[in-house]
């Protein structure tokens, strides 16, 4: 999952008006899950109903200060192929008597592949064997289990009944087995990917999307969930039911539900053709950065990289058979992820070097045989097709269909944020050059896209004398989850513990934790994966379940499944004897994260369609993980984990004003990031024509017109990266982060208003808060959620004015 990240702008606007919230939060309905399953989020192009309701919550890419390529999956882009709706608190194991291997294989698979009996990936076990899950594993056990789910779904037709227990109850569970095990090998795929892997997904994928497209256009299934609908027991249903019901009959016709002959036959070729397509955009994103290593051997081509930065490309160098490669003599590697390539445009003062990296990122996948160039055209023009043939003008419409906003409610913000942000952006410009030209820098005359962040980090540094870098010591990673769960249980009420040794993990790094209510009974588990791992692992950071909450998969002497999460993050690794020493921004991130954790996991749902993030409209998803960055900026929160690694020494109070201070630092600029983003998406979507005479880089540099104070380069080619709308869930949503922004935003002013200070009044409105925007989950609209918590409906008003963009009356 990606998302908001404008820690953010020194210019603020005047505005007085604010957005009348009403005019744009419109009737909501559920998303659709075929909307939102693609790579990086969930895929796009899964069909059934049912089968994909949950997705990989990935975020938005990290609002710098100059124009970079989309890669911050936070949330934000990293593979999620399919959503998981959980096995029961242990595997299912397979009806072995249905068991058997499908045909032969369509790239070589190794033929040592395991039999079905002793597979890890479909073994009965409490958690999933990630540690003994190999690519020879996923043919034979994903086509057992699809196997033995194509006879469960025959036997469901033949005797559908529209009853809750006749028709719900069994298609979750057809859908649970699949989904945990093709979870299994996409998450693995995402953080321990390899040739091998690739080429078994690759084999067995377009068996997985036949059964879903099977499952999802299956008539009897539609006509028992619409005699549900107009039937005498539609009273009787929970509201959690009723959306449910409501919602899978909607998806159904957004599946194809509807098509015959030959247009059920050319949308089911082109969902084939766009999960194969969003797989290999990924791959080439993966690819291409991980192809690209720039070796310094002179200390003096890196002057300014910090220490940590240092050692990070020593070792780096070390890994890549550079023997005695050390932090003080080198040599270095540097690389397109992320903590390697930020600290360099952040502070190395050689300009020749940023350039050269900052072409390499904006290019990425954009030309040779990694080029996705020919992948986008071909998304956009199938995904064109594919809405037409629903019966839609285009595929933004599809997208929108489930979501809160309509194209002209979501365009309408957009705008307003926009046009508030113009302005300040363009004296955030003006204030970077002034300042370099005090400098003498060459820069002050020529302020060009690959000085910003440099520049940038200078000026704050000057103006609230504030170094990011030598913050870091004071946020090691042990120290700062303490200060997370300890920020859980005062507001939400939980306690959370380590449980290593509990699951099998997929890397030593990979930690296992469970998660307690305050009498001591566990309620929900989850993993952290939290450091980059270049060779084998996804960029980004992301959120994505295990197992959902669940009545039906209860285990026995139990009510419910417990859920369980896994979170991803890319964070810089140790160094050495070091522990992981955060920068702030990653601190953030893995707030952000939790928070999509702590729905999935406090969700009190039981009706697993609708537990956690499933469910829940894709433009307020987004709520819980950004209202959990505020609380990096709470003085009790940072303090409490903000320690010295070697000495203990907690960072001053001088330091945290001066953290408060520089929060608004440049938020214009970032906004307007974010916003092109957005505005780019709903333009590929909605207005754009495959083949015209605009490309898709024209659109791009038109849409930037108005988004970009420094006009992009004309070799541009972030859409080539851009993998929440062309391998994520986000096309025609990545507007989302705004709008969810605006409600995240207006519900942590419920905290301040009660004062952040008032130790009862917060846990009072946290308890609040759990009770309504992390315990129900999508069994009850977002805004109507939203109001619960509230009180009112949400306001712009908080957002501005946490971004600085709201002249707040004397």
């Amino acid at each position: 999952m990606a998302g908001k990240y404008a820690p953010i702008s020194s210019a603020p606007s005047t505005i007085t008006a604010v957005i009348p919230i009403t005019t744009l939060f419109v009737s909501s309905a559920r998303q659709s899950t075929a909307a939102r399953l693609n790579h990086g989020v969930c895929r796009a192009a899964c069909f059934s109903p049912f089968a994909c309701a949950v997705r990989l919550r990935k975020c938005p890419p990290r609002e710098l200060s100059f124009h970079l390529p989309a890669d911050r999956l936070l949330c934000r882009s990293s593979v999620c192929a399919f959503s998981h709706f959980a096995s029961s608190g242990s595997f299912r194991p397979l009806s072995f008597c249905t068991m058997v291997s499908a045909g032969t294989p369509t790239v070589d698979v190794p033929e040592e592949a395991a039999s079905v009996l002793d597979n890890p990936l479909v073994a009965d076990s409490s958690f999933p064997r990630f540690d003994a899950v190999e690519a020879k594993h996923v043919v034979p056990g994903i086509r057992a289990i699809l196997k033995d789910l194509e006879e469960d779904l025959f036997k469901l037709e033949e005797n559908v009944k529209p009853t809750w227990s006749d028709l719900v109850e069994p298609l979750e569970s057809i859908v649970d087995r699949l989904s945990v095990a093709w979870g299994i090998v996409n998450h693995l795929k995402a953080v321990k990917d390899s040739t091998d892997l690739r080429a078994a997904v690759d084999t067995v994928q377009p068996d997985k999307i036949k059964f879903q497209l099977r499952l999802g256009q299956s008539r009897p299934i539609y006509e028992a969930f619409k005699a549900v609908r107009e039937g005498p027991s539609w009273k009787t249903l929970t509201e959690a039911q009723q959306r449910i019901v409501e919602g899978e009959l909607k998806e159904a016709r957004l599946n194809g539900v509807g098509l015959d002959g030959e247009a059920k036959v050319r949308f089911n070729e082109i969902s084939q053709e766009l999960e194969r397509l969003s797989t290999k955009f990924s791959e080439n994103v993966l690819d291409s950065t991980k192809k690209f290593e720039k070796l310094i051997t002179s200390k003096d081509d890196i002057a300014g990289l910090p220490a940590t930065a240092l050692g990070l490309a020593a070792q780096a160098a070390l890994s890549k058979g550079h023997e005695g490669a050390n932090a003080e003599d080198g040599p270095w590697l540097i690389t397109l992820d992320i903590p390697s390539y930020m600290p360099v445009m952040q502070h190395v003062r050689n300009r020749a070097l940023r350039e050269e990296l900052y072409r390499a990122y904006l290019t990425r996948a954009s030309s040779g045989e990694l080029n996705n160039t020919s992948i986008i055209n071909k998304i956009l023009e199938l995904r064109l097709e594919k809405a037409k043939l629903l019966g839609f003008k285009n595929h933004a419409e599809v997208s929108l269909a489930m979501k809160m906003a309509t194209l002209e409610k979501a365009e309408q913000l957009l705008e307003e944020l926009r046009s508030t942000s113009w302005e300040p952006a363009l004296q955030d410009l003006e204030d970077l050059k002034a300042f370099a030209k005090e400098q003498k820098a060459e820069e002050g005359e020529n302020m060009c896209l690959w000085d910003i962040n440099f520049w940038s980090e200078r000026l704050r540094e000057a103006k609230f004398n504030i170094n990011e870098e030598e913050l870091r010591p004071f946020f090691s990673l042990p120290r700062v989850m303490d200060g997370l769960f300890g920020l859980a249980k005062t507001i939400f009420g939980v306690t959370i513990e380590a449980a290593d040794g509990l699951a099998p993990v997929w890397h030593p790094d990979v930690r296992f934790f469970k998660v307690n209510d305050l009498s001591g009974e566990t309620i929900a588990y989850f993993y952290l994966d939290p450091y980059s791992r270049p060779s084998e692992k996804r960029g980004g950071a992301w959120m994505d379940e295990v197992y959902g909450r669940s009545r039906i998969f209860a285990p026995k002497g139990s009510q419910v499944r417990l859920p369980v999460a896994h979170m991803v993050c890319n964070q810089t690794p140790p160094v050495g004897s070091k522990p992981s020493l955060m920068t702030f921004r990653e601190v953030e991130t893995l707030f952000h994260e939790f928070g999509h954790a702590l729905q999935h996991m406090l969700t009190r749902q039981d009706e697993g369609l609708v537990a956690g993030i499933r469910g829940v409209e894709w433009d307020a998803v987004e709520l819980p993980s950004q209202f959990m960055e505020n609380w990096c900026y709470h003085r009790d929160t940072l303090l409490g984990m903000a320690k010295h690694y070697e000495t203990g020494e907690t960072l001053s109070e001088e330091i945290y004003q001066k953290l408060l201070a520089a929060r608004t630092f440049r938020a214009a600029s970032l906004t307007l990031r974010q916003i092109h983003f957005a505005s780019v998406d709903l333009e590929l979507h909605s207005r754009y024509i495959p083949g015209g005479e605009e490309s898709v880089f024209d659109v791009d540099q038109r849409v930037a017109k108005k988004t970009h104070v420094i006009p992009p380069l004309p070799e541009d080619r972030f859409l080539c990266g851009f993998q929440h709308i062309f391998a994520g869930g986000y096309s025609a949503g990545y507007y989302s982060y705004k709008w969810a922004e605006v409600l995240s935003a207006d519900a942590f002013s419920a905290f301040e208003e009660v004062g952040l200070d008032n130790e009862e009044a917060v846990k009072e409105t946290g308890k609040r808060f759990r009770e309504t925007v992390l315990a129900l989950g999508g069994g009850r609209p977002p805004l109507k959620v939203f109001v619960d918590f509230r009180g009112r409906e949400p306001s712009t008003e908080a957002l501005l004015k946490h971004n600085g963009l709201l002249k707040v009356p004397a």
